[in-house]
């Protein structure tokens, strides 16, 4: 019965990637400043050197979306209590947050999408503010696709020293090694996760689904944090190169499994070792379940005791939670094989590469249609645009501000912590991507921004002047069986990774998740969710879209030209920089003065409208001149356009955005852009 279950987990689309590992082999995973690229729990880029240390940034990024859309706060707080413990685990301290979001359609206020993008919030704002990790940077976006599917996508930024990363594998000569287990005790919560995630949710196994989502403590796992923190220090003294990964999909057996075989080794495991919540837990439920808030380590016997007495005393897990404390449960061993004992039986005995070697079952589609790449809110922009031609040019802009799609996050990102840490430079919401400066004294800062394109993502970090130096993602589609939605993934991993290679960056982590449809067969709408990571070697210079100064210039400039971006930014002739977006070079326009100081104003130029195709970034600069000089020895004439200019209020107080003869008064396109979600997240 144990086999049964473990290999149904681990063979499971969520921990195998049996349909989807073909085709991520298109994407670009190598390059200048890749430390560790895909393949461990998380992925490593170099972030800067500082009093002679080279410094790396940890990125993971993964879905909760099955859970979420069943138990929405818990299935969102575990979202992002397992997306930190994969950055934990390469023996980094976790020092940022984000979150991705699609929910359905929320107007009514008493319907199920609406509870579930409220407690979806709720939770991620629970466990994110307990555990003191700032939330800097995310998106979201509503959609009727997303009705009986929300995403919830997480991502989590850490720092470690490039010469003392730790691996999720065991370590080269550790047969015979302690597996220790650390957290909280096993409980059945969470049992068969994996292969609920990796299922079409259906409305009459609703009540059953429940019991499949874990149940998160953020308090526990703010302690096992320190305490972690801690081990890393005692080994790095030591000089002890050890093993660690989280527990997640496939709970015991999974971790165990996987840091094993990746090792090269097998082991064994003692289920009556294991710290569990109540007595009487069927074996299956002990090895598989998927118990919140675990960790596990492979070390040499000389150490274990002291890392235990870390955990257990110094930092009295068991006193935190019941039942909580770290305890050996096994060993490492060189026969290539995964057993596990409980009581006086031999529960499961398999080979361990074909436990965790689940074969590939992609089905090859040679022709996919070209629109099935779309995301939702690509498509939601596109049918808006087919009604531009019913209303007024005046009636453009303002509608455009009051879309569900292109109004104020504010109300929802509000409950995040942004600041905790003190190391936030540019907290969420302020500028299109976030920025912190982790390293105490050093000049380098790191930003992180998310899109639902490659492009899109990039354009957000070179607004706030950050050079871009790798790729995450997330990728969010229906049922791999069926032609349509196989399609839809093929077409997506290709786009994903001609940008990628286009613009020269590597993908060094991601997650992909499958199923996202209903019992009906209607899968959510294809959705690609792409995380940046840049780098600001002197985050002085970091820039925001807050407009600085009255008769400032305003241009366009193209996506094409990234570079002519940042050496702006650098030589200080940009003032401010905002990305366009789906709503136009108006709308842009709109948030750089929103987020002024002062009440400022934009005039274009007589001939620009809102309709207007701009794809790349606004940017102020307070000498046209000199700007003009350095575009024309750096671009291509047709790859940036004088605008307009910034104003003040004129003799009645009033602020407005002007084209020609149109005009639109601020504060009232203001009020209406922070309506939608104010109504929602009150």
């Amino acid at each position: 019965m144990v086999e049964l279950y473990a290999f149904d987990a681990q063979w499971s689309e969520h921990c195998s990637y049996k349909s989807s590992r073909h085709l991520l082999k298109q994407l670009p995973t190598t390059g200048a400043e890749v430390v560790l690229g895909p393949g461990e729990d998380a992925g490593i880029l170099h972030l800067g050197e500082h009093n002679g240390e080279r410094y790396g940034v940890v990125i993971a990024h993964e879905s909760h979306n099955h859970p979420s859309q069943v138990v929405p706060f818990e299935g969102a707080a575990t979202g992002v209590g397992g997306i930190v413990r994969d950055v934990l685990c390469m023996g980094a301290e976790v020092i940022a947050l984000a979150d991705c979001l699609r929910f359905g359609r929320v107007e009514d206020p008493h319907s199920h999408q609406r509870y579930v993008a409220q407690q979806v919030v709720d939770g991620i704002a629970a466990y994110g503010n307990a555990i003191g990790v700032p939330n800097i940077a995310g998106d979201v976006y509503f959609d009727e696709g997303f009705n009986d599917n929300c995403l919830v996508n997480v991502i989590a930024l850490g720092l470690v020293k490039e010469s003392e990363v730790i691996h999720s594998r065991a370590p080269k000569g550790s047969a015979g090694w302690d597996i220790v287990l650390v957290g909280k005790a096993t409980d059945a919560s969470g049992f068969g996760g994996a292969s609920f995630s990796s299922l079409t949710l259906e409305e009459a196994n609703h009540e059953a689904n429940k019991s499949a989502v874990q149940v998160p403590d953020p308090f526990l796992k703010n302690v096992i944090m320190r305490a972690s923190y801690r081990v890393f220090e005692y080994l790095r003294e030591k000089k002890i190169t050890a093993g660690f990964k989280d527990l997640g999909a496939g709970g015991i057996m999974g971790c165990t499994a996987e840091l094993c075989a990746s090792g090269g080794y097998g082991a064994i495991i003692d289920l009556d070792d294991v710290n569990v919540a109540v007595e009487n837990l069927p074996p299956e439920v002990i090895a598989v379940g998927e118990t919140q808030e675990r960790l596990c380590w492979v070390l040499p016997g000389d150490v274990t005791l002291d890392v235990l007495r870390i955990y257990n005393e110094e930092f009295s897990l068991p006193e935190i939670a019941r039942g909580a404390r770290a305890v050996v449960i096994g060993a490492v061993q060189d026969e290539k094989r995964y057993v596990m004992r409980h009581g006086s039986e031999i529960v499961m005995n398999v080979p361990i590469d074909f436990l965790t070697g689940a074969p590939s079952t992609g089905v090859r589609i040679a022709n996919a249609a070209q629109d099935d790449k779309l995301d939702a809110v690509h498509s939601h922009t596109r049918r808006n645009a087919a009604h531009h031609d019913t209303v007024g040019e005046a009636a453009l802009l303002t509608q455009a501000m009051a879309d569900i799609n292109a109004c104020s996050r504010e109300p929802l990102y509000k409950e995040y912590d942004a600041v905790v840490r003190g190391t936030t430079v540019i907290p969420r919401g302020r500028a299109d991507a976030g920025v912190i400066a982790p390293v105490p004294g050093a000049q380098f800062g790191v930003a992180l921004s998310v899109g639902r394109s490659v492009v899109e993502a990039v354009r957000k970090v070179v607004a706030v002047g950050a050079r871009p130096i790798g790729l995450t993602d997330c990728l969010n589609f229906g049922n791999p069986n069926n032609a349509e939605h196989y399609a839809q993934l093929v077409n997506a991993v290709k786009t994903l990774s001609e940008e990628a290679k286009n613009l020269g960056l590597p993908f060094v982590s991601g997650n992909v998740s499958l199923y996202n449809e209903s019992s009906s067969g209607r899968a959510i709408p294809s959705s690609p969710i792409i995380g940046c990571v840049g780098v600001l070697d002197d985050v002085s210079k970091v820039v925001t879209p807050a407009l600085k100064h009255p008769s400032s210039a305003l241009y366009y400039v193209g996506d094409e030209r990234a570079g002519a971006i940042l050496e702006g930014i650098d030589r200080r002739l940009i003032l401010s920089t905002r990305a366009i977006g789906d709503d136009g070079v108006f709308a842009a326009a709109a948030r750089m003065a929103f987020a002024a100081i002062n009440d400022f104003g934009v005039e274009f130029n007589n001939g620009i409208t809102s309709q207007a195709q701009y794809r790349g970034w606004l940017i102020e600069v307070a000498d046209a001149a000199a700007f003009e000089e350095f575009a024309a020895r750096k671009m291509a004439r047709e790859d940036w356009e004088h605008l307009g200019i910034t104003t003040v209020a004129d003799i009645e107080g009033e602020v407005d955005i002007t084209s020609g003869a149109q005009s639109w008064d601020l504060d009232e396109l203001r009020a209406v852009w922070i309506k939608p979600l104010a109504e929602i997240y009150a």
